[in-house]
């Protein structure tokens, strides 16, 4: 008898159509695990609240978004379990019970709390709901009783937090979770069109859904290498944005033709930049027509996620029953016995 594969679960916060640094970053490899493992694929939009609170209006829009880009990238709701963090209500139920063991101070002290505060200083993120962020996310890994998390090496820490709470609620009631473990998977970084890393934050970003008129245009005003003033100065491939995206979806062949022709001047930056383009909107171009045949008919998208979510919430009506159980809080089992 061969052994049960193991639990992956992995989610995205619900905050508009998926970019490229998304893709090489986290969806790529989703559909690769999906092949190996048991995957639960989560569109986060109580996360996305936590933010955008003020004006919920969009979340609802953009998850269908969301999911229609990991489909059109190749994520499978037949062989994973894709729905919407809303729609399994044991998340806040889970939530709640672990805010009762966690202490304060183990939230403030995550890397990225401040860090967040600070990049988005135009919003009032003085709410509990942002400082228990990783709480929640905690709930929502382990309510699958997930034994894998994929993250990038940098990413590791992020994920520390929750098998501290899942050690401390073990140690108060009993094991009834397994530590979720970082199962590291390839996640080249995506810079944004002016250098930075690829974020909806910075706005420096190319969606999958982008027009072949939109990529042109963001290609044209992509920063470049800094230290090439002139068409007739030899060029840094290796510090240069637009070489950086040849390595991620030109043909080899083509990379390191660019990549010759860069430090030989023979190429020059506008050029190159219309070539990028092109490549870029041919990689693109066949999810962009499986996305618009999945949102010109958000019905069946809908009962796509209203499956997948009913799917989720059979494990996660489990693992609450084991949850209750140990918190001597199961009135059903109490009065039976």
């Amino acid at each position: 008898m061969s052994e049960p594969r193991k639990i992956v679960l992995s989610g995205m916060r619900s905050t508009g159509r998926i970019h490229l640094g998304n893709y090489f970053g986290a969806v790529r490899n989703w559909v690769a695990l999906q092949e190996r493992y048991d995957c639960y694929y989560f569109a986060a939009d109580w996360h996305a609240l936590t933010s955008d609170y003020a004006d919920p209006s969009e979340i609802a829009g953009n998850t269908l978004e969301v999911v229609a880009d990991w489909i059109a990238a190749g994520v499978d709701p037949e062989r994973a379990v894709v729905f919407v963090q809303s729609m399994v209500p044991e998340h806040a139920e889970l939530h709640l019970l672990l805010s009762m063991i966690t202490p304060l101070g183990w939230l403030e002290r995550v890397p990225t709390y401040k860090e967040q505060i600070r990049q988005l200083e135009n919003r009032d993120l003085e709410t509990y709901g942002f400082l228990g962020y990783p709480l929640l996310q905690t709930a929502d890994i382990v309510l699958y009783r997930a034994d894998c998390v994929p993250v990038g090496e940098d990413q590791a820490s992020h994920l520390e937090i929750s098998r501290e709470i899942v050690r401390r609620f073990n140690s108060l009631y009993g094991e009834v979770f397994p530590e979720p473990k970082a199962l590291f998977t390839p996640t080249p970084k995506v810079p944004g069109l002016d250098g930075r890393k690829m974020s909806k934050s910075y706005g420096n970003t190319i969606a999958l859904a982008d027009s072949p008129e939109e990529i042109r245009r963001k290609c044209a005003g992509m920063f470049t290498d800094p230290t090439r003033i002139r068409r007739k100065d030899p060029g840094h491939p290796e510090s240069c944005n637009l070489f950086a995206f040849h390595q991620l979806l030109s043909p080899p062949e083509l990379a390191e033709r660019v990549a010759l022709q860069c430090r030989a001047a023979e190429i020059g930056c506008v050029e190159d930049k219309r070539l990028l383009a092109e490549q870029i909107i041919a990689f693109l171009e066949p999810m962009r027509r499986r996305r618009e045949e999945l949102l010109a008919d958000r019905g069946e998208l809908l009962r796509l996620l209203a499956v997948g979510s009913e799917r989720a919430r059979e494990r996660a009506g489990r693992t609450m029953e084991a949850v209750r159980a140990a918190l001597r809080l199961d009135y059903r089992g109490a009065l039976s016995r």
